[in-house]
């Protein structure tokens, strides 16, 4: 059995699909693609897909993860470009890796966003995210299953700035009006900090309140590295070990073999 990584993206209007709607679409393209798919045992088999972490219904993600299972070897990146053909425009596969190491969700340990705030300056929002940095803790409320429940927002934030919009990553807002984009780097904690728990607390601070629902976006979301306060790519691993394994085989073979170590 082979198991292949691959990291896919949630882009413009396709940011509203749910988490059950991509598993449809996506089991959709295996079979399109025709990929030996590994099943489970039982009496309802399904493929063995695992998915880590997805982005909640309504945000855009370049970064979102899953693990699929082979029955036989097939090229990652031929697979990732097949899959990729038999997916709508929007939900795209863009890196693809055999798995060598364990613990993929592990190693999801904080994500970064993207947070455009249309009809917002950025004088205000700096107001805002200075209010918040100060904070000790930020209280914010959300409503679950079991009813409304409360927690600190601030704990989890790492980093948030505010800058000027780059440009529209979804390419569907509007660009003449003011505008401010915050940066934030927040860590995969219990309970789960979001981008609206965040925004929430700036509300709470500083009174800040967008006029329209904020764009989101993930752009990144991997292990949290405590020296440089950057989020690394989950991946990386996996491909630091394949890249390993032939220059490993080799010299295995080579102190095996006759006559290896004498003179």
């Amino acid at each position: 059995m082979q198991r292949i990584r691959l990291r896919y993206t949630k882009r413009g209007r396709l940011r509203f699909t749910s988490h059950r709607d991509f598993q449809r679409a996506f089991e959709r393209a295996l079979r399109r693609a025709e990929v030996p798919m590994a099943y489970s045992a039982g009496f309802t088999p399904h493929p063995k897909v695992s998915y880590a972490n997805a982005a909640p219904t309504g945000t855009g993600s370049e970064a979102e993860y899953l693990e699929i299972a082979l029955t036989r070897t097939r090229d990652p990146e031929t697979l990732r470009a097949l899959l990729d053909e038999s997916l709508p425009a929007g939900l795209d596969i863009t890196d693809a890796v055999e798995a060598r190491t364990s613990g993929l969700a592990d190693r999801l340990t904080a994500s970064v966003w993207e947070l455009r705030l249309e009809g917002v300056t950025v004088e205000d929002a700096e107001k805002a995210v200075a209010a918040f940095l100060a904070a000790e803790t930020v209280e914010v409320q959300r409503k679950t299953k079991n009813g409304v429940r409360t927690f600190d927002a601030r704990s989890a934030v790492t980093e948030l700035t505010a800058a000027l919009p780059q440009g529209d990553p979804q390419g569907d807002r509007p660009l003449d009006s003011a505008c401010a984009i915050l940066r934030l780097v927040v860590r995969h904690v219990t309970p789960a900090v979001r981008p609206d728990d965040v925004l929430s607390g700036l509300r709470a601070v500083a009174d800040l309140a967008p006029p329209v629902p904020a764009a989101v976006t993930r752009l990144a979301q991997g292990l949290f590295d405590e020296e440089s306060g950057t989020v690394t790519d989950p991946l990386a691993p996996d491909r630091e070990a394949v890249t390993a394994a032939p220059t490993t085989a080799a010299a295995t073979a080579s102190a095996t073999a006759p006559g290896a170590g004498t003179a």
